[in-house]
């Protein structure tokens, strides 16, 4: 079976985005959002545009 990246329904604390790409990759999903926030402050500001972005591209886990 072929994995596909959604946005979780079920994970999701802002719009579901790292609770997909924990399922997606196995990661945890804390640690994940952790990553992102720590990255952010640390100069990586183009990851809170990638995050929108895939709020907008991602579809929602469940969509046809």
């Amino acid at each position: 079976m072929k994995k596909k990246l959604y946005r979780s329904t079920r994970n999701r604390m802002l719009g579901g985005v790292l609770g997909g790409l924990s399922e997606y990759t196995g990661i945890d999903a804390s640690l994940l959002r952790i990553l992102t926030v720590v990255g952010f402050f640390l100069g990586f500001g183009s990851l809170g545009l990638i995050y929108l972005v895939w709020i907008f591209i991602v579809p929602n886990e469940g969509a046809a």
